[in-house]
């Protein structure tokens, strides 16, 4: 499917922002350059939307940009992380008040095993907001277009590898975390993996991913079961915690994509607020932190009107788990230095 913004149909939806003054930090987006198939999104663009909210500082997501052209091929993603840390220093040149880059996931090929010590060590001496990384696991057999199966996982059972779980033990000695990213139906494979690591921090991205598209379409409550019972399982583990977000992607099966209009704060709400409410009430809030992953929930939703969506959300908590889920577990499990 074509990845396209359209800014003139997100611009149908205007929304003033709930609860101007509450400080974010968005745990993961993205910046998009060279990488085929997605518009760019750069500085300006960033700026321009984060300003919406009182956005604090960020979390950059690897997304496959600026992979170094020379040298061993299992150092090249170290080329994303020296980019980004670059674009970081932009960030903290802005005027005070003003949105910044605090931290960097980048990516490296964890079924490398011990080997792929070296290319964490590379990207921590590459920038010292360097965090952790993420390794992409998803993979379903469905032909759905929009369901992409990453290339290094011949099945949905990349987490019970044991290349890859050699290399995930390289994570915890050098206090780094590792971003998860696969489809809801592989969620009792990361839990297993989740009880073998219990000292590495893990953050599963996009609530999981519950699917709705090529063969799961219109079984969105049967879905839902399903995740609601992985999910509470998965939050005995400890080590785990839970970005609320990413639900708006076409994958999701939701169309918001596809309508005439692009949805209000309150259509996401009533669509998907269950899965956040159970999330948080199964993780508890300073397990779970709101995430925009802009600009591909932008293919959805503006990002004002996202987090306009997250505070309805939120709004039945108190003041001090509102603050875990917008900015202080972030800060916490990313180890984020506060703004001046």
């Amino acid at each position: 499917m074509e990845l396209k913004i359209r800014h003139d149909w997100l611009n149908q939806v205007q929304e003033e922002a709930i609860d101007p003054d509450r400080p974010i930090v968005d745990p993961h987006h993205h910046f998009f350059d060279l990488v085929q198939g997605f518009p760019s999104y750069d500085l300006e663009d960033f700026k321009s939307d984060f300003s919406t909210h009182r956005v604090e500082q960020t979390v950059f997501a690897q997304c496959g940009e600026h992979y170094r052209e020379d040298g061993p091929e299992e150092m090249a993603p170290v080329g994303e992380t020296e980019w980004v840390d670059g674009l970081a220093r932009q960030t903290q040149q802005w005027p005070s008040g003003t949105v910044r880059v605090g931290g960097i996931v980048g990516t490296a090929s964890l079924s490398m095993g011990s080997g792929v010590r070296e290319v964490l060590e590379a990207h921590v001496q590459a920038s010292d907001l360097f965090r952790g990384i993420r390794d992409s696991a998803c993979w379903d057999a469905d032909p759905e277009p929009s369901l992409h199966s990453v290339p290094h996982a011949n099945g949905p059972d990349l987490y019970a590898s044991a290349a890859f779980r050699e290399g995930l033990s390289q994570l915890a000695p050098l206090g780094l975390s590792f971003d998860a990213y696969h489809y809801h139906t592989q969620t009792q494979y990361f839990i297993d993996l989740a009880r073998a690591f219990p000292d590495t921090t893990m953050i599963l991205d996009h609530l999981g991913t519950p699917v709705g598209v090529g063969g799961y379409a219109g079984k969105r409550d049967e879905i839902f079961e399903v995740w609601k019972r992985d999910h509470t399982e998965l939050a005995s583990c400890e080590n785990v915690v839970m970005k609320l977000g990413g639900l708006v992607m076409p994958w999701n099966g939701f169309g918001f994509e596809r309508a005439p209009n692009p949805p209000t704060s309150d259509e996401i709400v009533a669509l998907q607020a269950r899965y956040y409410h159970h999330a948080i009430e199964a993780f508890g809030p300073d397990r779970c932190m709101f995430e925009s992953n802009f600009p591909v929930d932008k293919l959805s939703v503006s990002y004002g009107v996202l987090w306009n969506a997250f505070k309805k959300i939120a709004a039945q908590y108190s003041e001090d788990e509102k603050e875990s889920l917008f900015r202080a577990t972030a800060m916490r499990v990313y180890r984020l230095s506060p703004v001046d």
